[in-house]
């Protein structure tokens, strides 16, 4: 049962982007199957897979809007931790994570189904109770918005992340907007959560010289002298701020190719942050 839990609880935090929502919405789907009368029931895994699917769409499409300060990010995670129930290798990236916010959520379930979890398109008709027809419609039209990035989680040569790691603090510590700058594209985007109760600075910046002096500023008025330790959270580097023993703000890095950052992501919000502990 073990192994089911995980893989229903990979398919929920792919299409939710929250780690405790899932965990929720996958015990619900558990004790109401225990309960349920099974003589209709050919295949226990399919039925849990599919209600635990159909229970996070709904959750997703009742939780669109969510009131934050600033801009909502989905709730980081590392595999390191032996509490995250997740598989490693079918759960999104961090960027794809915060693309998928783009979607609707039945085009998300179709993506993931099909990218994560390589389910043929008749497979996906019959989980979602669509036409297959319908699922390849859908899935174009989430390629699109994703720009046709490809699900498969990047493999970060553990060094290469570290030493960017390294250049982002030693730029950031001196307060040195010009080797700022030199770090990122010319279009990076940073995006800040706050949650319910930590208002940002900023929700969003784009563009390399006005990132650069808001991430100094930040620096020098809340993450000075501040702790810190290097991660790989959801497959992608980042940099955690520590205030005591609890984790001040966290930076989520997405490299190009080239060694250069393109977004960053910023999480102050407490909440997405105590499960990195």
């Amino acid at each position: 049962m073990q192994e089911s839990y995980k893989r229903l609880l990979t398919y929920a935090y792919n299409i939710t982007g929250s780690y405790e929502d899932s965990q929720d919405l996958v015990q619900d789907v558990i004790e109401k199957y225990i309960s349920l009368d099974k003589s209709e029931i050919r295949n226990e895994t399919n039925f849990l897979i599919k209600s635990t699917i159909n229970h996070a769409i709904n959750f997703k499409n009742r939780h669109t809007k969510k009131m934050v300060y600033g801009e909502w990010l989905p709730e980081p995670l590392s595999f390191e931790n032996a509490e995250n129930k997740l598989i490693k290798e079918q759960t999104a990236r961090y960027t794809l994570l915060v693309l998928l916010e783009k979607l609707n959520a039945r085009e998300r379930a179709v993506y993931i189904l099909k990218q994560a979890f390589d389910y043929s398109h008749q497979e996906i008709a019959e989980t979602l109770e669509i036409s297959a027809e319908n699922s390849r419609k859908l899935l174009s039209r989430a390629a699109k918005q994703l720009e046709n990035i490809q699900y498969k989680p990047d493999n970060i040569d553990p060094a290469s992340g570290t030493d960017i790691l390294q250049k982002y603090q030693l730029a950031l510590s001196e307060g040195n907007i010009i080797n700022i700058e030199k770090l990122l594209i010319d279009d990076i985007k940073l995006s800040a959560d706050g949650g319910k109760r930590i208002r940002v600075v900023k929700a969003v910046e784009v563009g390399k010289s006005a990132t650069a002096q808001l991430l100094s500023y930040v620096q020098q008025q809340f993450l000075g002298n501040k702790p810190y330790t290097f991660h790989i959270f959801n497959h992608q580097p980042a940099i955690c701020f520590w205030r005591e023993d609890r984790i001040y703000n966290c930076h989520i890095l997405d490299i190009d190719s080239h060694g250069f950052i393109r977004e960053i992501y910023s999480i102050v919000d407490p909440e997405k942050l105590k499960r990195l502990q």
